[in-house]
């Protein structure tokens, strides 16, 4: 069944309109009486029953309310140094299927991709479009959002808003680091909100470890292997989703 994400649901009714409209009426040819999930702004999630399609709008009743959750317990935010080519792309979605609460990106020292002031709005709404789709195919309650970060020096300011930060620092793999991520996630309790931080191809320059350092950020492998920077917060996820979901159930 698809899934939709719309502002509110009034006296279990929905009107939906816009993109929804379209992808409903044009791309799954939907007729009256087919059935959807609609999540709503506070990841509540109702099975709903069209009951009219106007020229430019679709209303749909509750039939009822599902009791579930599929997010992650910890908000975990993803800040990427700009990487080449669509690997944000790549990270923003398969990220979102993960459970990333927040997409970042930053221009680091090794950076060699350059972001153009006048294209950042247009590349930040194409990343929130793939966040939100990769949601709906993922049955997450919540759809990430990207920023962009207009200096490493901004990237140290924002995390004094977490409750832990994480540096993956390739060195810490070289030298044989294999417990700072397995210490992270045991001090890290339901609710409270992680940022986990990748350079982009290249890493990090040793001068921005230390500042990140400076403000608390905890450095850690990934493994022994050296991996991508588009892979590398993927592992990340995984791992987390081991030590918070999979591991409690076991």
């Amino acid at each position: 069944m698809q899934r939709y994400f719309i502002d509110e649901i009034k006296d279990d009714t929905a009107i939906i309109t816009g993109d929804n409209f379209h992808h409903i009426v044009r791309v799954m040819r939907m007729k009256l009486e087919d059935q959807v999930y609609l999540v709503t702004p506070d990841e509540r999630t109702a099975i709903a029953s069209i009951k009219e399609l106007g020229e430019d709008f679709i209303r749909l009743t509750v039939l009822s309310w599902k009791n579930e959750s599929s997010e992650l317990p910890i908000a975990i935010t993803i800040a990427s140094g700009l990487p080449k080519g669509d690997k944000l792309e790549w990270i923003t979605q398969k990220g979102t299927e993960l459970g990333a609460k927040q997409f970042l990106s930053f221009p680091a020292k090794r950076s060699i991709s350059k972001w153009d002031g006048k294209k950042v709005k247009k590349k930040v709404e194409r990343l929130d479009k793939i966040a939100l789709e990769a949601a709906e195919q993922s049955h997450r309650h919540f759809v990430p959002h990207f920023r962009h970060l207009e200096s490493f020096q901004a990237l140290v300011e924002e995390s004094a808003n977490y409750d832990h930060v994480v540096v993956a620092y390739e060195e810490s793999a070289k030298s044989g680091e294999e417990s700072a991520l397995a210490t992270l996630f045991g001090k890290v309790k339901p609710g409270e909100s992680v940022l986990a931080i990748f350079g982009p191809e290249g890493g990090f320059a040793t001068d921005e470890v230390d500042k990140l350092a400076a403000h608390q950020a905890v450095q850690v492998g990934l493994g022994p292997r050296i991996l991508r920077t588009e892979t590398a917060p993927l592992y990340f996820l995984g791992a987390a989703s081991y030590a918070f979901e999979l591991s409690k159930n076991g």
